[in-house]
């Protein structure tokens, strides 16, 4: 086969694990203010890079950004069955209670 064809790209690969330079960008800073942050970052338990690559993990920053606003905190739910039971046992209470007056 010829070697321009092994070079082709046959579809785009959106990496997960990126230099430090795009993990700033993530987070709307240069690399230069991500360099003089990222150990405040880190206290904050701000995704550490891979220890073999050096890469970041741009899912756990997606993460950890959603994670520090509490954005990932779910409404707690009513349990209508358990507030159907409770009303349900009350209606039948009250009418024993009307039952034992007549």
């Amino acid at each position: 086969m010829p070697e321009s064809r092994h070079r082709r790209i046959r579809f785009s690969v959106n990496p997960r694990d990126i230099p430090a330079q795009k993990a700033a960008r993530r987070l709307h800073l240069t690399e230069e203010e991500f360099e003089a942050v990222k150990d405040e970052l880190f206290a904050r338990n701000f995704p550490r890079p891979d220890p073999t690559t050096g890469m970041y993990d741009l899912d756990a920053i997606d993460v950890w950004m959603t994670r520090r606003h509490n954005l990932d905190a779910q409404p707690k739910l009513r349990d209508l069955r358990t507030e159907f039971e409770e009303r349900l046992g009350k209606a039948y209470e009250e009418r024993r209670a009307k039952r034992r007056q007549n």
